[in-house]
């Protein structure tokens, strides 16, 4: 009888353990999915890519930049990025420091550093922020929910 209970508990902890072995793959999955959402946002960043950054975001999503009125949903979204993308041209690198998945939603804490070329006067200056970005995950894939950043001290 004793045998048989030592048996039961051993299967019981390989069975948990499988469990946990799953649960954190599919994580690291979710994870790197993310990370190219992320660094696919960085790029359309780059390239003034009004188009690229909104496939990136949720229908409603929104965007709360450091200096500027908070822009909610796609039309909104679009003007912000048409302004942006008009008045300067960055050129930065994304550091993901964190990213953290519950379910269907997922926070990301984000770092960059670069240049932005200001289109007036032609003149290049140091650029660097921190980032937060809240995604949802909608149909398969991540897009951005939140986003908001402010300059590094």
């Amino acid at each position: 009888m004793k045998a048989i209970q030592i048996i039961a508990v051993m299967q019981i902890w390989v069975l948990v353990f499988a469990t946990v072995q799953a649960q954190n793959k599919s994580i690291m999955q979710e994870k790197e999915s993310i990370k190219k959402t992320l660094l696919l946002y960085r790029d359309a960043l780059n390239s003034s890519n009004t188009e690229a950054v909104l496939q990136l975001y949720a229908a409603d999503g929104v965007f709360m930049p450091a200096a500027g009125p908070t822009a909610i949903g796609s039309k909104q979204l679009k003007e912000a990025y048409d302004f942006v993308f008009s008045n300067i041209q960055l050129n930065i690198e994304f550091y993901i420091e964190e990213i953290e998945v519950v379910g269907a939603h997922a926070f990301a804490r984000t770092s960059s550093k670069g240049t932005t070329l200001v289109h007036a006067t032609n003149a290049s200056m140091p650029e660097e922020n921190r980032e937060l970005f809240v995604l949802k995950k909608n149909q398969g894939n991540w897009e951005i929910d939140r986003y908001m950043f402010n300059k590094k001290q």
